[in-house]
């Protein structure tokens, strides 16, 4: 085997016999649930470093089959701990199956499956219904497995590694690593919710080798292959794994004085321009996250042209504009938020507060009368949201949102997610993560409280608003549903299996020419664009169910997005983990009601984010990556137009205008 070829692998191969991708795609897991036929806890089989220097030599091709197996394979694998959920234990599969179909189910597993075989056929129904990703082995390669499997199904049981010891340093590095990268998904405690459990009990039983693996090569349902792509290092990758297994940290609380103590406001609203200083049309800026570096660019969309690039804080997750367009309020991991005036000579930053130490969401007061007067954050830490002077940032008030879950659980951590402004009421939705319910705030009371609770489902993720303004649409990950709010009645007005972890973002609304007015949602679990049916005063046969549905080539979409203007809803799917999905974008046909094609749009790291300019006829796409870019097409013809380089790591994008009229 050759050395490069095998470390290139680290993240291309998720396991060999699998034909699921290793996601816990059980909604009893999502709900807390450990995995209990994950293999046997990491202590009892961890491996002493000194005994294992006793032990007789083994075949080298054994030896560098295990290291293959173990770097890359036990992500849904076991040999000796029985089957998982993700794949089955490969105790003796050499004597299961021939020697020359192990060989070729190796070398193009979906080949196999495509010819029909019985046995392949099996594997599927069995561990659900997704073909094993190319693991893209050498024969001799292949040889090595093989040999190690044989080898180790003669003397027993796989041993599991023990994880490493961290010393203070390192877990404080491994904690930071851990609330950037994964606590969105898993949890500030790590209970898990659009992700699965991994805290301590839950990533003792995966054992050292199993989360190593996850870390390194991501899971077909959207977990990222951190590994693969180069975002950690080995080291890193053993350090998480350690991590995983000792008792989650508590998060700190952050107090309503703490938060004004952070605020700070750099331009008083009397300084500001009565009027806009520039030429531009700034209704159609785009503000672009550059993620990694922590700004935020506004570029022209006519002229291409980037007119600023502003300090934001650690990775900005979304930019809402305010209810006039005038302002982007940008809103990081990290808490801040940092209100950005668009009407100055050159756009900047003229307030900023932290309102928590996590946080994903943020919005403005929409009803008339009360344009741009007040914002409310959504902390995913501590479980709490905060509300604020719309133009100054000062905060006003803080509510906790911890409580009991529709199930009557005690809950430890609650999550703000989506927020929706209502266009009719002086009120915001909150989608209120672990617990399952959806929140009325309402912003005309003193003190902001939350007037009213509407149990849904769990959990709550994100969503947006139906072409009327009147229905909340958002996903319940756990559920595998999207739940539908109608915020004039406070009432839930619907729900429905759309399929695995439906991920919509804000949605799409737009008409079918047989079902009427619809929206959509692609899904992080599966390869599907689920179409619904959107209109129950038009449309009451119809409303809320799926109507439609299209396949994408892969799992993991992030975003779909329209516009009235454009024949085409188009999706990414920036999480898939297998050939270069990440890198298309796929457009589906209204009027046809199926999907027409997929494109590649970059050949280097992932496209996502779709986005329409103000007037419909542009398409804006990211290519997130260190040399990233913007790809912009002809939202008719889907052929481009031009791109706009010289952006790091850019991710979400957000066009001034149609994101304050909710247009999506």
């Amino acid at each position: 085997m050759h050395p490069a070829l095998s470390r290139a692998l680290a993240g291309a191969v998720l396991g060999l016999f699998a034909v699921v991708a290793c996601s816990d795609d059980d909604p009893g897991k999502q709900k807390g649930k450990p995995d209990s036929d994950a293999g046997t806890d990491a202590g009892a089989d961890a491996i002493d470093g000194d005994a294992a220097s006793d032990a007789p030599p083994v075949d080298p091709a054994v030896a560098r089959g295990e290291t293959i197996f173990r770097r890359d394979c036990v992500a849904c694998h076991t040999l000796g701990h029985g089957d998982l959920k993700r794949g089955p234990d490969l105790t003796d599969i050499h004597k299961k199956r021939p020697e020359p179909w192990l060989r070729k189910w190796l070398t193009d597993p979906a080949a196999v499956v495509a010819e029909g075989n019985p046995y392949a056929e099996g594997l599927i129904a069995k561990w659900g219904g997704i073909v094993m990703p190319d693991p893209e082995l050498t024969n001799d390669d292949i040889t090595d497995v093989l040999a190690y499997l044989a080898y180790q199904s003669g003397v027993g049981a796989m041993p599991i590694s023990a994880p490493v010891k961290l010393s203070d340093p390192e877990l404080e590095a491994t904690k930071m690593t851990y609330f950037n990268r994964c606590a969105g998904c898993h949890g500030t405690l790590r209970a898990g919710a659009t992700g699965p459990d991994i805290g301590e009990a839950a990533s003792k039983k995966l054992g050292t080798d199993t989360l190593a693996a996850v870390v390194r090569n991501g899971r077909p349902w959207g977990m990222p292959a951190w590994g693969k792509e180069k975002l950690l290092s080995e080291t890193e990758i053993a350090q998480m794994a350690a991590f995983l297994q000792l008792p989650p940290p508590a998060g700190p609380p952050l107090s309503l004085d703490t938060a004004k103590a952070s605020w700070s406001v750099i331009v008083p609203v009397g300084q500001r321009p009565a009027a806009p200083e520039h030429s531009y049309d700034w209704q159609d800026f785009f503000g672009v996250i550059l993620r990694d570096i922590g700004k935020v660019a506004i570029i022209d969309a006519k002229s291409r042209t980037e007119v600023a690039r502003i300090d934001t804080g650690f990775a900005v997750h979304i930019l809402r504009a305010s209810s006039t367009g005038r302002y982007f309020q940008a809103v990081g991991r990290d808490g801040w938020v940092t209100l950005i005036d668009l009407w100055a000579k050159v756009p900047q930053a003229v307030a900023k507060v932290r309102g928590c130490f996590d946080a994903r969401s943020v919005e403005s007061s929409k009803l008339a009368g009360y344009e741009d007067k007040y914002a409310i954050q959504g902390c995913y830490w501590p479980p709490q949201y905060m509300v604020f002077d719309g133009l100054t940032l000062e905060p006003l008030a803080l509510h906790d949102v911890l409580g009991k879950s529709i199930d009557g659980d005690d809950l430890k951590e609650v999550r703000v997610a989506s927020i929706v402004g209502v266009h009719d009421a002086p009120e915001w939705a909150v989608a209120l993560k672990e617990s399952g319910y959806v929140g009325i705030v309402d912003y005309s009371k003193p003190g902001f409280p939350m007037v009213s609770k509407i149990a849904a489902k769990r959990f709550l993720h994100d969503g947006g608003l139906d072409a009327t303004g009147r229905y909340f649409m958002l996903a319940a990950n756990a559920e595998n549903r999207m739940v539908v709010i109608d915020l004039k009645n406070h009432t839930l007005a619907g729900t429905f299996e759309t399929g695995k972890l439906p991920h919509p973002g804000r949605g799409a609304n737009w008409v079918d020419p047989t079902y009427g007015p619809v929206n959509a949602t692609t899904h992080l679990g599966e390869g599907t664009l689920a179409v619904y049916g959107a209109d129950p005063a038009g449309h009451a046969a119809d409303a809320w169910k799926v109507v439609r549905k299209a396949t994408l080539p892969a799992a993991g979409s992030l975003f779909l997005k329209t516009h009235p203007k454009s024949p085409w809803v188009v999706a990414d799917m920036a999480l898939a983990t297998t050939g270069t999905a990440m890198r298309q974008i796929c457009a589906y046909s209204k009027q046809d009601g199926k999907l027409d094609h997929c494109f590649e749009a970059t050949k280097q790291g992932k496209a996502l984010h779709p986005e329409f300019n103000r007037t419909g006829d542009e398409i804006w796409v990211s290519v997130w990556d260190t040399a990233g870019e913007i790809v912009i097409y002809d939202s008719t013809t889907l052929q481009e137009k031009s791109r706009i380089k010289g952006l790091q790591t850019p991710t979400g994008k957000f066009n001034v205008y149609n994101t304050a009229h909710d247009v999506y």
